[in-house]
């Protein structure tokens, strides 16, 4: 379901929910943004959109986020990457440990 919609952006529950609270963000235009590794100057201000966008919505206590959330992006295969385009993961609602995995 959708919880946060720009004229840019777009962002919506994870269908596979890593945390309790997991929110994925897309850019509505991809503009050859498949992957960060294909980003260039081109994409700074979409870049800093997705993130301000993962910013407030980690701040939404009705998606279940409490005091901070990690803010991911998965980067090609071996980053962990399972889609072709480029998504900002928002996950929280309870305390993340380190290294994830």
């Amino acid at each position: 379901s959708v919880v946060f919609e720009n004229d840019q952006v777009l962002a919506f529950k994870d269908i596979n929910p890593a945390a309790p609270a997991h929110v994925l963000v897309i850019p509505k235009a991809r503009n050859g943004l498949s992957r960060l590794q294909k980003s260039s100057p081109d994409h700074v201000e979409i870049l800093g959109k997705l993130l301000v966008a993962a910013g407030e919505i980690s701040k939404d206590k009705s998606l279940g986020f409490n005091d901070g959330a990690r803010i991911v992006i998965n980067d090609g295969p071996d980053g962990g990457q399972e889609v072709p385009h480029l998504h900002v993961h928002v996950l929280g609602g309870r305390s993340l440990t380190w290294p994830p995995g």
